[in-house]
This record gives structure tokens, sequence and C-alpha cells, in this order.
């Protein structure tokens, strides 16, 4: 019927990754045990880097390893567990023990370069059984988002397709990949969503803007938007720090992930509030107030 294959469509949506300065990497490129869903070699070498100040040892760097790889739980839990350690840091015993505890962020959120940002796609992944996700997102070695595509020239294949693909087939055989999620991105290279494993299917949302004054994009252009705006490697950042909501004592799996309105908003009044403060800017105390009409995101 067409030559447009999900091939076809994960080779162009890699292109729209490495122009956001994300490395390319295909999966067999990458020697690993297949049942490891971690780039280890990348997680060492930040924090080698980012930790060198401190003398950081090979035996605290393996403790980091292994404090990620044995993140005790079911997914959800375990998930829960990892976003917090991601979001907010941790902190693990020196090998001298005359030293202070070394806290320890796996992303370098003041310093979006100093990261090590990947695209992937076609990792072979053991579990339950092999699967081979289309694309991973990879920072420092974290394995934050997968991809998962369907082509739009299909008969009766959609992107709920895909998200069935995610949430219930890879959910179940290689489910070690997910405790290290962020968010899934389902697409088709027309229609493009994004959102929770364990959201149901009408909660996924289109990126439609690379900035707040940006007029909204719909079709394929929200694949651009969704990469450029998402994507953009100090916002995709924020979004994994700020903008991701487990409830303390949650009854069911609720994870919340934000849309792009509440995004813009949140960040809008924030920078309202710091530029009125009148402690931190000398301002008129007046910051804060945020209009919005309904459907917008003010939740």
């Amino acid at each position: 019927m067409s030559t447009f294959r999900e091939s076809s469509l994960e080779a162009a949506i890699v292109s729209l990754f490495e122009k956001q300065g994300y490395a390319h990497v295909v999966g067999e490129a990458i020697e690993r045990d297949v049942r490891e869903v971690l780039l280890q070699d990348d997680l060492r070498a930040y924090l080698y880097k980012r930790y060198a100040g401190e003398g950081i040892t090979a035996l605290e760097v393996e403790m980091v390893v292994g404090k990620l790889e044995r993140v005790p739980g079911s997914l959800y839990e375990a998930n829960r567990e990892v976003i917090r350690m991601v979001s907010d840091g941790f902190s693990i015993r020196r090998e001298d023990k005359s030293k202070p505890n070394l806290y320890i962020y796996l992303l370098d959120y003041d310093a979006p370069a100093k990261n090590i940002f990947k695209i992937v796609n076609q990792l072979e992944i053991q579990g339950e059984q092999k699967r081979i996700p289309d694309g991973i997102v990879y920072v420092n070695g974290l394995p934050l988002v997968v991809l998962e595509f369907k082509s739009a020239v299909k008969e009766n294949v959609t992107i709920e397709d895909a998200y069935t693909q995610l949430t219930v087939r890879y959910r179940r055989d290689i489910e070690d990949l997910f405790k290290y999620n962020a968010f899934v991105v389902v697409s088709d290279g027309v229609n493009s969503k994004f959102g929770s494993l364990f959201s149901a299917y009408e909660y996924f949302y289109a990126w439609r803007k690379v900035e707040a004054s940006d007029v909204s994009t719909d079709g394929i252009g929200s694949l651009l938007t969704m990469v450029e705006g998402l994507f953009r490697k100090d916002r995709l950042l924020s979004v994994v720090r700020d903008f991701i909501f487990f409830p303390d004592a949650p009854k069911d799996e609720t994870k919340i992930v934000c849309r792009y309105p509440q995004y813009f908003a949140a960040t809008r009044l924030y920078q309202s509030v710091l530029t009125h403060s009148r402690g931190y800017n000398d301002g008129d105390g007046k910051g804060g107030t945020y209009f919005g009409a309904t459907g917008c995101g003010k939740s």
C-alpha cells in the first residue's frame, strides 16, 4: 500500500532527535547483557565526571549503579522510587568512613549540556520474552522515555495499538525497562501523544507548542513540536524533575505527567512570583496571578 513503514517513521524521528543534539545509537552496537536496561557505561562516565571534584571512587560508583538496579517493590512502587531519586537525588556512604555522605544527582539540571543524551533504536531486551522497543531516550544511561511507532498508512492500525504494545505487552515482558520510565510516547507521524505508562489512553496528550507564545499545532506539525518542545534538553530535564506527580498514599497506580498548557502556565506563574517577590527581586509583591480559559490546563 505504501513504502512509508514504521522503519521510515523511526528514521525520521531519530533525525529530529539528532537535530536536538541527541547522539543516535543503534541497539546492536551497544555491548551489554540483553537483560540489562541501564546503559551502565554512560551512567559510570557521568558519575566519574560529575563527582571528580569530590574524589568519587570506583566502589562508590558501583554503589550507585547497584542502588538503581535493586530498587524493590512492584513496578509502580519501583518507578515511583526511581523518579523520586532522579528528581531529588540521594546520598551514599563514602568508602572513606571519615568523609561525610556524598549526595548524588543522577541528572545535572543546572547544566543540561553536561548530561549524556542518546536516542537508541532497536535495542533488544530480554525479559519474560524478547522485545525490541522502537526507540528509547537515555539520559546518563537511564531509559527515561520509551517510544513506539505505528505507520499511519496501515489500515486498521492506530497509535492506540502502539499504546497497547507499550502498556500491555512490553510492560508484561520487559518490566525492568519501565522502572526508570518518566513517560512513554506513541506516534504514527501524523498523531503523536505522550503520557504515563500507568494511564488510560484517553489521558495521553499531544505537545503542541515549542514556546508558550506559539500557535498550537496539530497533525504532522505536532510531531515537530513534541520533539522540539518536550525533548529540548533543558525542557525534558524540567519535566522530569518538576512535572511528574505521584500521590503520597496512592490507592491505585496513579502517576500524572503534565500537559503542555500546564507546563507553560506553571513556569510562567513561577517566574512571575520570582520577578515580583520582595525578598528575591525587590519586587512589588504582586506576582503569581494566572488566568486561563476552561480546558487550558489550570489544574
